[in-house]
Protein backbone atom coordinates (compact mmCIF):
# COMPACT_ATOMS: atom_id res chain seq x y z
CA UNK A 1 0.00 0.00 0.00
CA UNK A 2 1.56 3.53 -1.18
CA UNK A 3 2.38 5.91 1.69
CA UNK A 4 0.73 8.87 1.75
CA UNK A 5 2.32 11.95 0.40
CA UNK A 6 0.46 15.01 2.16
CA UNK A 7 -1.41 15.09 5.28
CA UNK A 8 -4.35 17.47 6.46
CA UNK A 9 -2.99 19.73 9.37
CA UNK A 10 -4.03 23.11 11.21
CA UNK A 11 -1.43 25.44 10.05
CA UNK A 12 -0.21 28.61 11.89
CA UNK A 13 -0.21 31.79 9.66
CA UNK A 14 -0.54 33.97 11.54
CA UNK A 15 -0.13 35.07 15.29
CA UNK A 16 -3.35 35.23 17.23
CA UNK A 17 -5.40 34.77 14.22
CA UNK A 18 -7.21 31.00 13.59
CA UNK A 19 -5.34 28.46 12.61
CA UNK A 20 -6.08 27.46 8.54
CA UNK A 21 -6.49 23.22 7.71
CA UNK A 22 -4.44 22.95 4.65
CA UNK A 23 -2.43 19.96 2.99
CA UNK A 24 0.87 20.22 3.40
CA UNK A 25 3.84 17.87 1.84
CA UNK A 26 5.27 14.53 3.65
CA UNK A 27 9.01 13.12 2.68
CA UNK A 28 8.89 11.32 -0.37
CA UNK A 29 10.99 8.66 1.49
CA UNK A 30 11.56 7.65 5.34
CA UNK A 31 15.05 8.36 6.35
CA UNK A 32 16.95 5.49 8.15
CA UNK A 33 16.05 5.80 12.02
CA UNK A 34 12.57 7.86 11.13
CA UNK A 35 8.97 6.99 11.47
CA UNK A 36 5.42 7.89 9.45
CA UNK A 37 2.98 7.76 12.74
CA UNK A 38 -1.02 8.47 12.47
CA UNK A 39 -1.26 10.99 15.53
CA UNK A 40 -3.58 9.59 17.99
CA UNK A 41 -3.17 12.23 20.39
CA UNK A 42 -2.37 15.59 20.52
CA UNK A 43 -2.42 17.28 23.56
CA UNK A 44 -1.99 21.02 23.88
CA UNK A 45 0.50 22.90 25.87
CA UNK A 46 1.40 26.50 27.38
CA UNK A 47 4.22 26.70 24.95
CA UNK A 48 1.45 26.19 22.30
CA UNK A 49 -0.36 29.04 23.22
CA UNK A 50 2.29 31.66 23.27
CA UNK A 51 3.16 30.13 20.31
CA UNK A 52 -0.25 31.04 18.59
CA UNK A 53 -0.24 34.62 20.42
CA UNK A 54 3.03 35.96 19.58
CA UNK A 55 4.18 35.76 23.23
CA UNK A 56 7.01 33.23 22.19
CA UNK A 57 8.29 34.13 18.72
CA UNK A 58 11.47 34.03 16.49
CA UNK A 59 12.05 35.51 12.72
CA UNK A 60 10.92 33.25 10.01
CA UNK A 61 8.57 30.51 12.50
CA UNK A 62 5.94 30.77 10.02
CA UNK A 63 3.63 29.24 8.55
CA UNK A 64 4.27 26.10 11.43
CA UNK A 65 2.10 23.21 12.69
CA UNK A 66 1.52 23.26 16.58
CA UNK A 67 2.08 20.44 19.04
CA UNK A 68 4.57 18.86 20.61
CA UNK A 69 2.98 16.51 22.99
CA UNK A 70 1.06 13.73 20.89
CA UNK A 71 1.48 9.74 20.17
CA UNK A 72 0.22 7.92 17.57
CA UNK A 73 -0.04 4.59 15.78
CA UNK A 74 3.17 4.06 13.30
CA UNK A 75 2.57 3.32 9.72
CA UNK A 76 5.94 2.77 8.33
CA UNK A 77 9.33 3.24 9.21
CA UNK A 78 12.83 3.73 7.83
CA UNK A 79 15.74 1.08 7.78
CA UNK A 80 17.06 0.40 11.49
CA UNK A 81 14.22 2.44 13.53
CA UNK A 82 14.34 1.54 17.26
CA UNK A 83 12.97 3.13 19.92
CA UNK A 84 15.18 4.44 22.76
CA UNK A 85 16.17 1.15 24.51
CA UNK A 86 16.88 -0.54 21.44
CA UNK A 87 13.23 -1.93 20.57
CA UNK A 88 12.94 -2.27 16.76
CA UNK A 89 9.63 -0.17 15.95
CA UNK A 90 7.09 -1.07 13.37
CA UNK A 91 3.61 -0.19 11.68
CA UNK A 92 0.89 -1.18 14.03
CA UNK A 93 2.79 0.21 17.13
CA UNK A 94 1.96 2.71 19.40
CA UNK A 95 4.81 5.41 19.80
CA UNK A 96 5.54 8.65 21.74
CA UNK A 97 8.55 10.51 21.38
CA UNK A 98 10.81 13.20 22.90
CA UNK A 99 13.25 16.01 20.80
CA UNK A 100 15.83 15.33 18.28
CA UNK A 101 19.33 15.52 20.05
CA UNK A 102 22.44 15.54 17.67
CA UNK A 103 24.72 13.26 20.34
CA UNK A 104 27.79 14.93 19.43
CA UNK A 105 28.29 18.65 20.71
CA UNK A 106 29.31 19.29 24.08
CA UNK A 107 26.30 19.22 26.08
CA UNK A 108 25.27 15.34 24.61
CA UNK A 109 28.78 14.22 24.66
CA UNK A 110 30.46 16.11 27.78
CA UNK A 111 27.82 17.16 29.93
CA UNK A 112 25.71 13.91 29.01
CA UNK A 113 22.30 16.11 29.28
CA UNK A 114 20.14 16.31 26.17
CA UNK A 115 18.29 18.99 27.37
CA UNK A 116 21.41 21.16 26.49
CA UNK A 117 21.89 19.92 23.17
CA UNK A 118 23.17 23.04 20.86
CA UNK A 119 20.68 21.81 18.26
CA UNK A 120 17.93 20.34 19.71
CA UNK A 121 15.26 19.68 17.28
CA UNK A 122 11.46 20.95 18.33
CA UNK A 123 9.14 19.40 15.99
CA UNK A 124 6.98 22.56 16.36
CA UNK A 125 9.69 24.56 15.52
CA UNK A 126 9.25 23.47 11.92
CA UNK A 127 8.14 25.44 8.84
CA UNK A 128 5.70 23.42 7.04
CA UNK A 129 7.05 24.38 3.76
CA UNK A 130 10.52 23.08 4.61
CA UNK A 131 11.64 19.05 4.50
CA UNK A 132 10.58 17.59 6.67
CA UNK A 133 7.20 19.42 7.06
CA UNK A 134 4.73 18.22 9.27
CA UNK A 135 6.47 17.53 12.18
CA UNK A 136 4.17 18.75 14.72
CA UNK A 137 1.35 17.50 16.19
CA UNK A 138 -1.66 18.98 14.70
CA UNK A 139 -1.60 16.66 11.37
CA UNK A 140 -2.95 13.08 10.36
CA UNK A 141 -0.01 12.38 9.50
CA UNK A 142 3.35 12.90 11.69
CA UNK A 143 6.91 12.47 10.48
CA UNK A 144 9.02 11.93 13.58
CA UNK A 145 12.77 12.32 12.63
CA UNK A 146 15.89 9.73 12.66
CA UNK A 147 17.09 12.08 15.86
CA UNK A 148 14.14 12.04 18.03
CA UNK A 149 13.90 9.48 20.86
CA UNK A 150 11.13 7.43 20.69
CA UNK A 151 9.34 5.34 23.01
CA UNK A 152 7.28 2.17 22.59
CA UNK A 153 4.49 2.90 25.50
CA UNK A 154 2.71 0.40 27.01
CA UNK A 155 -1.02 -0.44 26.48
CA UNK A 156 -2.34 0.28 30.23
CA UNK A 157 -1.39 4.20 29.87
CA UNK A 158 -3.55 5.90 27.50
CA UNK A 159 -3.18 8.04 24.92
CA UNK A 160 -3.75 11.63 26.86
CA UNK A 161 -1.52 10.49 29.74
CA UNK A 162 1.17 9.31 27.35
CA UNK A 163 0.79 12.53 25.21
CA UNK A 164 0.99 15.00 28.17
CA UNK A 165 4.35 13.04 29.25
CA UNK A 166 5.67 14.22 26.41
CA UNK A 167 6.23 17.64 28.06
CA UNK A 168 3.96 18.92 30.77
CA UNK A 169 4.31 15.68 32.71
CA UNK A 170 8.35 15.15 31.68
CA UNK A 171 8.69 18.70 32.92
CA UNK A 172 7.28 18.57 36.05
CA UNK A 173 9.15 15.08 36.72
CA UNK A 174 12.68 16.93 36.28
CA UNK A 175 12.10 19.64 38.16
CA UNK A 176 11.33 17.49 41.52
CA UNK A 177 14.09 15.26 40.62
CA UNK A 178 16.45 18.72 39.93
CA UNK A 179 15.63 19.93 43.19
CA UNK A 180 16.17 16.56 45.09
CA UNK A 181 13.10 15.19 45.35
CA UNK A 182 10.73 15.73 48.03
CA UNK A 183 11.39 15.12 51.59
CA UNK A 184 8.50 12.89 53.85
CA UNK A 185 6.16 15.26 55.40
CA UNK A 186 7.62 18.22 54.23
CA UNK A 187 5.95 21.59 52.88
CA UNK A 188 5.54 21.94 49.03
CA UNK A 189 4.70 25.34 47.58
CA UNK A 190 3.97 25.42 43.76
CA UNK A 191 2.99 28.75 42.33
CA UNK A 192 0.90 27.88 39.22
CA UNK A 193 -2.30 26.58 38.92
CA UNK A 194 -2.38 25.79 35.27
CA UNK A 195 -1.81 21.99 33.94
CA UNK A 196 1.90 21.50 35.17
CA UNK A 197 1.09 23.54 38.29
CA UNK A 198 -1.77 20.77 38.92
CA UNK A 199 0.27 17.78 38.08
CA UNK A 200 2.92 18.81 40.17
CA UNK A 201 0.51 19.72 43.16
CA UNK A 202 0.04 16.01 42.55
CA UNK A 203 3.08 14.92 42.30
CA UNK A 204 4.55 16.62 45.55
CA UNK A 205 1.22 14.61 47.71
CA UNK A 206 2.12 11.23 45.76
CA UNK A 207 5.61 11.92 46.69
CA UNK A 208 4.62 12.66 50.45
CA UNK A 209 4.49 16.18 51.40
CA UNK A 210 2.40 16.48 54.03
CA UNK A 211 1.81 19.91 53.26
CA UNK A 212 0.88 21.29 49.60
CA UNK A 213 0.11 24.58 48.84
CA UNK A 214 -0.85 26.02 45.33
CA UNK A 215 -0.68 29.50 44.48
CA UNK A 216 -3.02 30.22 41.20
CA UNK A 217 -6.22 31.38 39.77
CA UNK A 218 -8.87 31.35 38.83
CA UNK A 219 -11.04 29.63 41.33
CA UNK A 220 -12.38 26.98 38.99
CA UNK A 221 -8.41 25.81 38.62
CA UNK A 222 -7.46 26.17 42.58
CA UNK A 223 -10.36 23.55 42.93
CA UNK A 224 -9.34 21.21 40.42
CA UNK A 225 -5.27 21.49 42.69
CA UNK A 226 -7.22 20.53 45.23
CA UNK A 227 -8.58 17.79 43.99
CA UNK A 228 -5.20 16.87 43.23
CA UNK A 229 -4.02 17.05 46.48
CA UNK A 230 -3.52 20.76 47.13
CA UNK A 231 -3.99 21.26 51.10
CA UNK A 232 -4.52 24.70 50.77
CA UNK A 233 -4.75 26.87 47.66
CA UNK A 234 -3.81 31.11 47.66
CA UNK A 235 -5.81 32.86 44.55
CA UNK A 236 -3.35 35.09 42.70
CA UNK A 237 -5.34 38.48 42.62
CA UNK A 238 -3.79 39.74 45.69
CA UNK A 239 -0.96 41.51 46.00
CA UNK A 240 3.04 40.05 46.02
CA UNK A 241 3.25 40.49 50.41
CA UNK A 242 -0.33 39.39 50.99
CA UNK A 243 0.45 36.06 49.25
CA UNK A 244 3.74 35.48 51.12
CA UNK A 245 1.94 36.37 54.63
CA UNK A 246 -0.78 34.20 53.76
CA UNK A 247 1.80 31.50 53.16
CA UNK A 248 3.69 32.36 56.08
CA UNK A 249 0.18 31.57 58.08
CA UNK A 250 -0.38 28.39 56.51
CA UNK A 251 3.55 27.26 57.33
CA UNK A 252 3.07 28.39 60.88
CA UNK A 253 5.61 31.10 60.04
CA UNK A 254 8.30 28.77 58.61
CA UNK A 255 7.71 29.00 54.60
CA UNK A 256 7.89 26.21 52.21
CA UNK A 257 10.67 23.56 52.34
CA UNK A 258 10.40 23.36 48.90
CA UNK A 259 9.28 25.67 46.18
CA UNK A 260 8.19 25.59 42.34
CA UNK A 261 7.87 28.14 39.84
CA UNK A 262 5.59 26.83 37.04
CA UNK A 263 3.90 30.34 36.19
CA UNK A 264 6.54 32.22 35.44
CA UNK A 265 5.95 36.55 35.79
CA UNK A 266 7.24 39.81 37.31
CA UNK A 267 7.21 38.85 41.09
CA UNK A 268 8.08 35.32 41.22
CA UNK A 269 11.02 35.37 41.82
CA UNK A 270 10.45 37.64 44.74
CA UNK A 271 7.71 35.20 46.05
CA UNK A 272 9.30 32.43 45.76
CA UNK A 273 12.32 33.86 47.72
CA UNK A 274 9.65 34.97 49.89
CA UNK A 275 7.77 31.31 50.89
CA UNK A 276 10.59 29.73 51.28
CA UNK A 277 11.70 28.83 54.33
CA UNK A 278 15.16 28.46 56.33
CA UNK A 279 17.40 26.26 54.07
CA UNK A 280 14.56 25.65 51.50
CA UNK A 281 14.92 24.72 47.93
CA UNK A 282 13.58 26.84 45.27
CA UNK A 283 13.08 25.04 41.27
CA UNK A 284 12.94 27.82 38.55
CA UNK A 285 10.65 25.98 35.70
CA UNK A 286 7.91 28.28 34.36
CA UNK A 287 10.04 31.60 34.13
CA UNK A 288 10.56 31.17 29.77
CA UNK A 289 9.79 34.67 29.00
CA UNK A 290 12.19 37.67 28.62
CA UNK A 291 11.54 39.95 30.62
CA UNK A 292 13.64 39.84 34.50
CA UNK A 293 11.63 38.86 37.24
CA UNK A 294 13.74 40.59 40.68
CA UNK A 295 15.16 38.38 43.19
CA UNK A 296 16.18 39.41 46.54
CA UNK A 297 19.60 37.80 46.91
CA UNK A 298 20.77 39.00 50.18
CA UNK A 299 17.17 37.15 51.18
CA UNK A 300 18.84 34.31 49.19
CA UNK A 301 21.68 34.22 51.05
CA UNK A 302 20.48 35.20 54.52
CA UNK A 303 17.71 32.25 54.12
CA UNK A 304 20.77 29.72 53.06
CA UNK A 305 18.80 29.01 49.93
CA UNK A 306 19.15 26.36 46.85
CA UNK A 307 18.40 28.17 43.51
CA UNK A 308 17.65 25.47 40.66
CA UNK A 309 16.46 26.17 37.11
CA UNK A 310 14.80 23.09 35.38
CA UNK A 311 14.46 23.11 31.52
CA UNK A 312 11.65 21.03 29.65
CA UNK A 313 13.14 17.31 30.06
CA UNK A 314 14.65 14.63 27.85
CA UNK A 315 13.81 11.25 27.08
CA UNK A 316 14.57 10.04 30.23
CA UNK A 317 12.33 12.06 31.92
CA UNK A 318 9.31 10.87 29.19
CA UNK A 319 9.76 7.50 29.97
CA UNK A 320 9.56 8.28 34.31
CA UNK A 321 6.32 10.21 33.04
CA UNK A 322 4.67 7.30 31.42
CA UNK A 323 5.79 4.96 34.19
CA UNK A 324 4.44 7.28 37.02
CA UNK A 325 0.98 7.14 35.37
CA UNK A 326 0.96 3.34 35.00
CA UNK A 327 2.19 2.96 38.42
CA UNK A 328 -0.19 6.00 39.86
CA UNK A 329 -3.28 5.42 37.84
CA UNK A 330 -5.64 4.98 40.36
CA UNK A 331 -4.13 7.78 42.63
CA UNK A 332 -5.75 10.89 41.40
CA UNK A 333 -8.33 12.00 38.39
CA UNK A 334 -6.01 12.06 36.20
CA UNK A 335 -8.49 12.22 33.11
CA UNK A 336 -10.25 15.52 34.59
CA UNK A 337 -6.92 17.28 33.42
CA UNK A 338 -7.93 16.51 29.65
CA UNK A 339 -11.05 17.98 27.64
CA UNK A 340 -12.80 15.96 25.47
CA UNK A 341 -11.20 15.90 22.17
CA UNK A 342 -12.06 17.14 19.38
CA UNK A 343 -10.83 17.00 15.85
CA UNK A 344 -8.21 19.39 13.64
CA UNK A 345 -11.24 21.62 12.94
CA UNK A 346 -11.43 22.17 16.26
CA UNK A 347 -7.98 22.78 17.30
CA UNK A 348 -8.01 26.28 16.55
CA UNK A 349 -10.69 26.93 18.88
CA UNK A 350 -8.95 25.18 21.31
CA UNK A 351 -5.79 26.90 21.48
CA UNK A 352 -7.77 30.33 21.75
CA UNK A 353 -10.26 28.91 24.59
CA UNK A 354 -6.93 27.81 26.62
CA UNK A 355 -5.53 31.74 26.39
CA UNK A 356 -8.54 32.46 28.32
CA UNK A 357 -7.93 29.89 30.76
CA UNK A 358 -10.88 28.18 29.89
CA UNK A 359 -9.74 24.55 30.19
CA UNK A 360 -6.57 23.25 31.45
CA UNK A 361 -5.23 20.63 28.41
CA UNK A 362 -7.11 20.29 25.16
CA UNK A 363 -7.24 17.29 23.71
CA UNK A 364 -7.01 17.17 19.46
CA UNK A 365 -7.57 13.42 17.49
CA UNK A 366 -7.05 14.22 13.99
CA UNK A 367 -9.28 11.18 13.39
CA UNK A 368 -12.21 12.86 14.92
CA UNK A 369 -14.07 15.30 12.02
Amino acid sequence: MPLPTSTEAAVLTEHGAALSLREIPLPGTLEPGAALVRITCTTLCGTDVHLWSGEMTFPGMLPMVLGHEMVGEVVAVGAGTTDTLGRGIGPGDRIGWSEATCGKCHGCAILREPVACASRGYGFLQRTDEFPYATGGLVRYCYVTPGAAKLLLPEEVKDTWASMSGCAGKTVLRAFARSGGIRPGSTVLVQGSGALGVFATAVARISGAGTVITVGGPADRLEAAERFGATATVPVYTEPAERIERVRELTGGRGADHVFDFAGGPTIGEEAVGFAAQRGTVAIVGSTGPQPSPVPLGTVMGKELTVVGSLNGDIADYHRSVEFFGTFADRMPWDELFSAPVGLSGASGRVESMSRLAELKAVIDPRLP
